[in-house]
């Protein structure tokens, strides 16, 4: 569920992704961008109860050596072109973001962005219910403490 009240964000914020144990982590809200990738270290895929799952590997903090394994089961694994025109198939997982206050549930592809200043690129599917403003950055508290349960 989108938040229901237009809330005024800017260009890059921390949110917490709880389901996945990420307290904090920094995002490029990306307006250009219709699906939110997540920078993963490795992926590995396993079956759980006849669905695919994946395992994978996040480092929330560019320049700490803290890593966080994850699981997620898989909504879909489908191409996605990136900014210069390159296509390739990837998992996409659906999880909670906890965002300005909000906590709402939005698909995420899995891929390495190592090179990229920020761990998570939020795209406007996973932006309903805000207004992203590009002069602006961090308008929202950085969350302390995240529930795991809706």
């Amino acid at each position: 569920m989108q938040p229901a009240e237009s809330v005024t964000l800017g260009w890059r914020e921390w949110l917490a992704l709880p389901a996945l144990g990420i307290g904090a982590i920094k995002a490029k809200l990306d307006t250009g961008a219709r699906s939110s990738s997540l920078c993963v270290v490795s992926v590995d895929e396993f079956d759980q109860g006849g669905r695919t799952w994946v395992r994978f590997r996040v480092r929330p903090r560019r320049r700490s050596e803290r890593i966080v394994t994850c699981e997620a089961p898989v909504v879909a694994r489908r191409p996605v072109t990136d900014s210069g025109g390159h296509t390739s198939e990837r998992w996409f997982i659906r999880t909670a973001v906890v965002l300005a206050g909000r906590r709402f549930e939005t698909d995420i592809n899995l891929t390495d962005r190592r090179a990229m200043l920020f761990p998570l690129l939020l795209g406007r599917a996973a932006l309903g219910g805000f207004r992203v403003d590009p002069s602006l950055s961090y308008t929202s508290a950085r969350p302390t403490s995240v529930r795991t349960t809706p």
